[in-house]
This record gives C-alpha cells, structure tokens and sequence, in this order.
C-alpha cells in the first residue's frame, strides 16, 4: 500500500514538472499549499494541529519546487536549442540535467508526503491510501492533471502533488 502511495506521488510530481514547463510560471506556492490543504481537511477530516503541520510541510515543499523551476526552464530550453542545431552532446547534457531536477523534485515531493502520512491517525492513513488507490484507478486525468490542467474536473486542487 505505501510503495503505491510513492508510486502515486512521484507521478504526481513528475506531472507538476511538466505541466509548470509547459506554463510558464508556477502557481503561487502558498496557493497551492492551501488549496492541498483544504481537499485534505475536508476528505480526511484533519485536526487543527494536524493542519498546522500539513501547512508547513506543504509550504515549505512548494517553495522548494518554485525555487527548481527556473532551473527546469532553463534545463528545458537548452534541450530545445540542442534539438535545433542537431547538438547529441547538448541533448544528453540538457536531459540529464532534466531528469536529476525531476528527481530532486520527485524526491522532495515524497518526503513531504511522508513526513504528512506519518502526522494521520492510522483511520486517516487508511482514508488517504483509499483517496490514492481510487485516484489512482481514475489515470493523471483524475489527479487533476489531464488536458484541462491543473484545474480540471474532477480532481483534486494542483496541491495534491505538493
């Protein structure tokens, strides 16, 4: 049940990766905290201290992707120019840049994730690894994350990935 929890939560980040790519600038982090947290409160029921934790530990895991995002950029329009000018060496550097900031975000990501699981009561474990499986089933478009972006229907707010 935990490794889909991770499997589901690296998914998540990777799709946040590509979708702030493909957006230009990143939503605010306190925006997305807050919304994350309030599908939360709501689907698990959270107590006032267990918001206070979830507040920072979503807070601080935003911020952190915002701060990589520039360097996603950067990673992504290297990858393009390289693309253009047939440069193998430039593409090479420029995905591997790309893959270890996505691993970094990945990482990030389920940390936190992990640090929130292990504020739940063992009641809330269970309700957040049945929202995961159930959101699982439903594909990234259930996760929010499908064509409409991260406002979608049907999913959850964009800070379910963070």
């Amino acid at each position: 049940m935990r490794t889909t929890l991770l499997k589901v939560t690296a998914v998540l980040a990777l799709a946040s990766v590509f979708a702030m790519a493909q957006h230009g600038n990143p939503p605010d982090p306190a925006k997305m905290a807050q919304r994350h947290l309030d599908f939360l409160t709501k689907q698990l029921s959270l107590t006032t201290q267990q918001q206070q934790q979830a507040s920072t530990i979503f807070s601080e895991a935003a911020n952190n992707a915002k701060a990589n995002h520039d360097q996603m950029r950067m990673a992504h329009d290297s990858l393009k120019a390289a693309i253009q000018k047939n440069d193998s060496a430039g593409i090479e550097q420029a995905a591997n840049t790309i893959g270890n900031l996505t691993t970094q975000m990945i990482t990030a990501h389920a940390k936190a994730q992990a640090a929130f699981y292990q504020t739940l009561t063992p009641d809330q474990q269970a309700k957040m690894n049945d929202l995961e499986s159930k959101r699982h089933g439903m594909g990234m478009r259930g996760h929010g994350w499908g064509h409409g972006g991260p406002d979608g229907p049907g999913g959850p707010p964009p800070g379910a990935s963070f």
